[in-house]
């Protein structure tokens, strides 16, 4: 595992009705970890030639967070791609040292000029499992 991490702090627009980040926050802050990783491990002609796609997301909700609460997310990728497809682990863990959220994220390359999905060259798989 070579996890990327990311620190996040919850803002007032962040929170919902029940006084939390509401789970669509969830969602955007996975992939913002997701984007972020790319960025920091592809090379410029990379992220020029390729675009990540979600296509399945599992969430579990393991704990509130407030506005101005901190969060730690790291996201790792586990296991070899399947074609133009690979699961990406995401974690977010509290001050307090208590994941809060966890999920499973499941991601399609595609190649922007011709806009259909790719296998997963070699180089950007060893890149994600640092095997390079």
């Amino acid at each position: 595992m070579n996890p990327f991490t990311l620190t996040i702090t919850a803002q007032p627009s962040d929170i919902d009705e029940l006084g939390h980040v509401n789970n669509a926050v969830w969602v955007r802050w996975i992939q913002e970890m997701a984007t972020s990783h790319w960025n920091a491990i592809a090379s410029q002609d990379a992220i020029d030639r390729y675009i990540w796609v979600v296509s399945r997301h599992e969430i579990d909700y393991r704990g509130n967070v407030g506005a101005g609460d901190i969060v730690t997310g790291e996201t790792w990728i586990s296991d070899p791609p399947k074609g133009a497809r690979f699961w990406r682990n995401v974690r977010f863990t509290g001050a307090d040292g208590k994941i809060k959220v966890e999920a499973k994220t499941n991601w399609a390359i595609i190649d922007r000029t011709s806009q259909r999905p790719v296998r997963v060259p070699a180089e950007l798989s060893a890149l994600f499992l640092g095997t390079d």
